[in-house]
């Protein structure tokens, strides 16, 4: 296998010869759902160099949420299956795509892709696979001890869960590089001075996540439950869908007071919510790098979040937000209730946020370290 090359070598990205033919890249994923992965994968494949990748996407489910923005920016799209969830026609769909051989490499995101992408990818010989680790769970869900030797390479998107497929799964650290996520500051910007008033107006704590198990969205709840009493003005709003979103919805009805809290069903454009918020709120319990920390720090939004997996290498304490222990309501609590009272110094942090976003976390960093991965791992 080729080495993977770093910055410290300009020729890997030197021009092609007139001659060179694209490399075919299948990005492989599971449905199109909203969500922070998909339209990473959507911002990456518009932007990689047309002259030395034909990058298209390949959905092994149903879901379309983000389908117009793919249509909209050009994206070749390719159902495997239409079905609700990746079943055995839809391997086997898979399986005859491979077989073809026309891929040059293959990048799947997420659970069933990483795990079924590289094993059928491997059996059909597909030249390269780049397995994509991302979220503080996927290690042991994508079965990395076992299957990171079908890669040529593994992409996380921090530093800490890097750490974990290391001392976990006995991935050389040679197969690994760290790209962290990167955010479209252009798209993301903060509200226009003056939009968000800092006094007789409702502070909105907004939460963006999927409602299942690993989000804890319950101790989000009762933490709100503890501050609220002192901050009567003070609304949740929680964007999501998810298998718990019903349990979530009698919790909040029975804990918080009646009016203080909205459901929002999950949008593609969440600016609008941006504007109006004055705190993103986390509380995962296990996390890597998760978008909509960085969206809402480039649109100049503070943080309050659990710290785990790679949320501290975004969020620093005191200058873009607050940390607080995962499922720990009083500390949570304490978190928002501090930025709650402090409305000038949550201007401040998402001032700070916002250029912390711009200096580390551009998409045009991620794009460029992609192509030196991909490339490498073509062996060109």
């Amino acid at each position: 296998m080729p080495p993977i090359l770093g910055p410290a070598h300009p020729q890997l990205l030197s021009r092609p010869s007139p001659h060179f033919r694209p490399a075919r890249l299948g990005f492989l994923l599971q449905d199109l759902k909203f969500g922070g992965t998909q339209r990473q994968v959507l911002e990456l494949a518009r932007r990689l160099d047309p002259g030395r990748f034909r990058a298209e996407i390949w959905l092994l489910a149903a879901g379309a949420d983000l389908v117009p923005l793919a249509r909209e920016w050009g994206l070749p799209l390719t159902w495997i299956s239409r079905q609700e969830q990746v079943g055995p026609g839809a391997l086997l769909n898979l399986w005859r795509h491979l077989r073809r051989g026309a891929i040059d490499l293959l990048l799947p995101f997420t659970v069933m892709p990483n795990i079924w992408g590289r094993i059928l990818g491997r059996l059909a010989r597909v030249p390269g696979i780049v397995g994509n680790c991302r979220g503080g769970e996927a290690p042991r869900r994508q079965g990395e001890r076992w299957l990171w030797p079908l890669a040529n390479h593994i992409v996380c998107n921090s530093a800490s869960l890097k750490g974990v497929l290391s001392r976990r799964c006995g991935v050389p650290s040679g197969r690994i590089s760290v790209i962290p996520n990167g955010v479209d500051t252009d798209y993301f910007e903060p509200a226009p001075d003056g939009a968000r008033p800092l006094k007789n107006y409702p502070p909105v704590v907004l939460s963006v996540a999927r409602m299942v198990p690993d989000k804890d969205l319950g101790t989000l709840i009762r933490a709100f439950a503890l501050v609220a009493p002192d901050f009567p003005q003070a609304r949740l709003w929680l964007v999501g869908e998810g298998s718990d979103l019903g349990a979530l919805e009698q919790q909040a009805q029975q804990s918080l007071p009646q009016g203080s809290f909205r459901f929002i069903p999950p949008r593609q454009d969440l600016r609008p919510l941006f504007r109006q918020a004055g705190l993103l709120a986390l509380s995962s319990r296990s996390e890597s790098l998760p978008n909509v920390v960085l969206e809402a720090m480039a649109a100049g939004l503070p943080v309050a979040a659990t710290a785990v997996g790679g949320v501290p290498e975004m969020v620093t304490p005191a200058q873009t937000g607050w940390l607080a222990p995962p499922g720990d309501p009083p500390a949570l609590a304490s978190v928002l209730g501090r930025m709650l009272a402090n409305p000038e110094q949550g201007r401040a942090m998402g001032q700070a946020a916002r250029r912390r976003v711009e200096l580390d976390f551009s998409l045009r960093a991620m794009v460029s370290r992609y192509e030196e991965v991909l490339w490498a791992s073509l062996g060109r």
